[in-house]
């Protein structure tokens, strides 16, 4: 299992990296990401595109399609951990917490490309590093 923050969601859509490692490891490994995390791509990816030149709709249906891979997590589900999440980011982006907590909530490491949630007690994947992780669950 893997919590996913919102850049990587951003980077599904945009990039070549995240899709193909989503597809390969798909059925080894389940994606989880909390609601705020979809609504957080989905505000941010419009300006990204639009500055890029790229059609919107189409990206935002592939987001959309994500949901077929990453589980949506509701926030009734993670907000039990609000406040642990909140201490453990005391001092960085406390928006963040909804991802550590769904991530305490799963016991599982979080896949970003923030560094905000080094030091929290929960394992940080990276884009570049994160098929390490993938291998060894496999193995598991």
């Amino acid at each position: 299992m893997l919590v996913l923050d919102a850049n990587v969601l951003i980077r599904a859509v945009l990039g070549r990296r995240v899709p193909t490692l989503l597809a390969e490891y798909s059925s080894t490994v389940e994606f989880f990401a909390p609601d705020v995390a979809f609504a957080e791509a989905r505000e941010h990816l419009p300006n990204i595109l639009t500055k890029r030149g790229v059609p919107v709709p189409p990206a935002l249906a592939l987001l959309a399609s994500l949901a077929e891979v990453v589980q949506e997590v509701d926030f009734e589900t993670y907000s039990v951990l609000e406040v642990t999440a909140r201490q453990r980011l005391r001092g960085r982006d406390l928006e963040d917490w909804p991802v550590l907590a769904t991530a305490l909530l799963m016991r599982c490491p979080i896949w970003t490309e923030d560094t905000d949630f080094f030091g929290t007690g929960v394992a940080t994947w990276t884009t570049d590093r994160v098929e390490m992780f993938f291998q060894s669950a496999g193995n598991e």
